[in-house]
C-alpha cells in the first residue's frame, strides 16, 4: 500500500480492495484496523484515503486500539482530515465495543477475591484518564447485583 500522501482514491482500487466492498465479499475479519475505521470515517482527504487516515489515527495510538479508545474527540481532531464528525464516529464505534465487552457476562459473576474485581472493572476503567470511585452491590451469594 502507498504512503500517505501519495495514495490513489479509494475508487480507483479493485473492487476487493476497497473496505466496503471488502466487507461484504470477505467478511468484516478480513479487514484490517486501518480498513475499519476508513469505513467509519467514510473518507480521506485530498492527499489521503479513508485508509491512510485510518493508518495516521492508528499510528498515533502505537498501533494499540486501547490506546486509541482512551483519545478524546479534541484529541483526534488534532489528526489531519479528522474533524469533530469522523472523531465523534470513531469515539462512539470504540465505547459501543467497550460496552459489548462489559455485557459478555450473562450470569451474575461470583465475588470471592479482590483480583474478580479488578477483572470486572478493568474494562470500564482502563480508558479513564481520571480515578473514579465505584460501589459494587453483592447478593448474600457474592454475585453482583448491581454497579
Amino acid at each position: 500500500m502507498s504512503e500517505p500522501g501519495n495514495s490513489l482514491k479509494i475508487l480507483s482500487w479493485a473492487e476487493e480492495d476497497r473496505p466496503r466492498e471488502k466487507l461484504l465479499l470477505k467478511g468484516k475479519a478480513a479487514l484490517s484496523d486501518a480498513e475499519l475505521i476508513a469505513i467509519l470515517i467514510g473518507s480521506g482527504t485530498r492527499s489521503m484515503s479513508a485508509v491512510d487516515v485510518g493508518k495516521l489515527i492508528l499510528a498515533k495510538a502505537d498501533n494499540n486500539l486501547h490506546e486509541l479508545a482512551k483519545f478524546t474527540v479534541k484529541d483526534l481532531q488534532k489528526i489531519k482530515g479528522i474533524g469533530e464528525a469522523k472523531a465523534i464516529s470513531i469515539v462512539s464505534a470504540l465505547e459501543l465495543g467497550r460496552r459489548r465487552k462489559e455485557l459478555e457476562f450473562t450470569e451474575k459473576p461470583l465475588i470471592s477475591c479482590s483480583k474478580d474485581i479488578y477483572h470486572l472493572m478493568k474494562p470500564e476503567l482502563m480508558d479513564m484518564p481520571v480515578e473514579e470511585f465505584w460501589i459494587i452491590v453483592l447478593n448474600r451469594a457474592n454475585r453482583i447485583l448491581k454497579k
